[in-house]
């Protein structure tokens, strides 16, 4: 999907991730933690990197916590804070009227939908919200305008999406993969791994 090496961060952790609220794309702040891991990650990649990091392309989702993840992990790497750029392909899939629920709400409010969704992530539509397939076709527009070498903060589904169109990580696993906060996933030569 793209020759080019990808830096993804995923954004820092928000109130909502420790009680295991489904964001999607809903815009919540990075909390105290959140803010740490965004400038670890940064020091990170710089350390990883090399110091030649101005050259390449930066852009994020344009939530707040990308945002955010964005502009700390920005200035841990000795960057200004704010060149970079948004993209809103790069949102969360959104999970619709299920936004705001925690998992153990939505399955004692609806186990049936809660079940079907474990037995086909990929495919599966939350009610007024997205798949991981719709996310896919969200994205390969995207991918396919990647010109060099870039980092990306973003979102765990979105991360996942990725995994699957650019490391052939099948559809079926891909969007069981945990993604970390606070540490780079790199893509390149159609593989990834963990910094």
């Amino acid at each position: 999907m793209t020759s080019h090496r990808l830096i993804f961060i995923r954004h820092g952790e928000t109130d909502w991730n420790v009680e295991s609220r489904l964001q999607g794309q809903h815009d919540t702040p990075l909390n105290g933690r959140g803010r740490d891991q965004a400038s670890a990650v940064g020091r990170q990649v710089r350390d990883w990197r090399g110091p030649d990091l101005a050259d390449l392309k930066f852009v994020a989702s344009p939530l707040s916590r990308t945002r955010d993840t964005m502009q700390l992990a920005r200035t841990a790497m000795g960057l200004p804070p704010d060149a970079y750029d948004t993209d809103t392909r790069l949102l969360e899939l959104t999970f619709g009227r299920w936004e705001g629920l925690t998992w153990e709400e939505l399955k004692a409010r609806d186990p049936w939908a809660a079940k079907a969704r474990e037995g086909d992530k990929w495919n599966f539509t939350p009610p007024g919200g997205e798949s991981y397939a719709m996310l896919a076709e969200r994205l390969t527009p995207w991918l396919a305008s990647i010109d060099r070498e870039t980092v990306v903060v973003s979102h765990g589904g979105v991360a996942r999406v990725l995994m699957a169109l650019i490391a052939n990580i099948a559809m079926e696993r891909a969007p069981k993969s945990d993604i970390h906060q606070g540490r780079a996933l790199i893509f390149e030569a159609g593989r990834c791994y963990w910094l």
